[in-house]
């Protein structure tokens, strides 16, 4: 965080280590940062959760009477596609601000309308931005990538397995 107006021009909400502090704080985001059981049980709980918010819906497109077998694969295929957005969105997030962490200048505006101006980094705040991208969120970066990886090959094994009843 930079303290002095004359070292820092940056608005305090644009500075990089103050976005990495509020995104980390974020409802939406928290939980990205967990340790590895905890991702995997939060991602369980979304998964459970999206899955009894979609079923009316998936139930009311098959007749579950007929095919509860299509109906349950439906659904999991349309939690899949939410999963597969909420970690695109995550992986989206972090990208921005490890860009913004590990490069040497900033693009930022003071009051908003098209006065845009770039600040170049002292090597002390350059430094402490690049040790926390690289020792903090390129791990999230990395364990996101991994997630969402298998999110496609579980997509693309669940779109096969539908097209095979």
């Amino acid at each position: 965080m930079c303290v002095s107006k004359k070292i820092c021009p940056v608005p305090y909400d644009q500075q990089p280590i103050n976005e990495y502090t509020f995104l980390k704080k974020s409802c939406f985001f928290v939980w990205s940062t967990y340790n590895i059981f905890r991702y995997i049980i939060s991602i369980c709980i979304i998964f459970c959760i999206l899955f009894f918010l979609c079923l009316p819906f998936t139930c009311s497109l098959v007749s579950v009477k007929q095919n509860i077998l299509e109906a349950f694969l439906l659904n999991i295929i349309l939690v899949t596609c939410l999963l597969l957005i909420i970690f695109i969105r995550l992986y989206l997030g972090w990208s921005y601000i490890i860009k913004r962490l590990v490069s040497a200048s900033i693009f930022y505006e003071e009051s908003g309308w098209y006065d845009g101006q770039i600040w170049i980094k002292t090597i002390d705040s350059l430094t402490k931005d690049r040790l926390i991208g690289t020792y903090e969120v390129m791990p999230l970066i990395s364990r996101i990538k991994y997630s969402l990886m298998c999110i496609i090959i579980s997509f693309t094994l669940e779109i096969s397995l539908y097209y095979l009843l």
